[in-house]
């Protein structure tokens, strides 16, 4: 049994969302043949607290307003080093740089399928460079 096509849905989204605020290297892993409470794992990180902080803003923002979905639970938000956002059936990690590396869930979870997020990397208005909406 893979994720649900519900489950896809709000993991691209969100992984979009993260994506739109120069996350870096966002992935996505199909965890829901390893783990019974979630299906989708998003992983993905940035350079400096504030902007581990930024992207989780624009995750929240992006599956409050286009899914009508808020965090179950939240962790690590006051360090922003690895924040949590578990939304039941997706968990999304967003991790400084250093702790990514540190902790590569990725190999932690290498048995885990990889999803395709696809990811429209010219989506959002950090896209033109100028912050401003397009």
């Amino acid at each position: 049994m893979s994720a649900s096509p519900e489950s896809l849905d709000l993991a691209r989204a969100a992984a979009q969302a993260a994506s739109d605020k120069l996350a870096g290297e966002v992935i996505g892993l199909d965890v829901s043949e390893q783990v019974v409470i979630t299906d989708v794992f998003i992983v993905c990180s940035g350079s400096s607290e504030r902007q581990v902080s930024a992207i989780v803003g624009g995750v929240e923002e992006e599956l409050i307003k286009e899914h009508s979905r808020k965090p179950l639970r939240r962790e690590g938000e006051r360090d922003a080093r690895w924040v949590l956002l578990d939304y039941g059936d997706i968990v999304v990690h967003v991790q400084h740089s250093e702790d990514r590396a540190f902790y590569a869930l990725e190999r932690l979870w290498r048995d885990a399928p990889v999803v395709d997020l696809q990811l429209d990397e010219h989506h959002g208005p950090e896209a033109d460079g100028s912050g401003a909406p397009a």
